[in-house]
């Protein structure tokens, strides 16, 4: 399925700067609202964002959205 490209890349960005910046997946999860579970599917490609998920994430991560697309 080529859409679980698109889910892999996503989720390499969100965990490659989440990792460079040195933040937890529970710190991550706390800034942005979004449980620590739901963001580790996201990162591993077992969970399609919601665009406004995404925002949050970009916005706790301190980048725009389309740096993780």
């Amino acid at each position: 399925m080529k859409h679980g490209i698109y889910l892999k890349e996503v989720g390499q960005k969100i965990k490659t700067i989440r990792m460079r910046k040195k933040i937890s997946l529970l710190k991550l999860s706390a800034i942005c609202g979004t449980c620590a579970c739901n963001l580790s599917h996201i990162e591993n490609a077992r969970k399609n964002p919601r665009l406004l998920t995404l925002k949050g994430i970009a916005d706790a991560l301190e980048v725009d959205v389309k740096d993780l697309l």
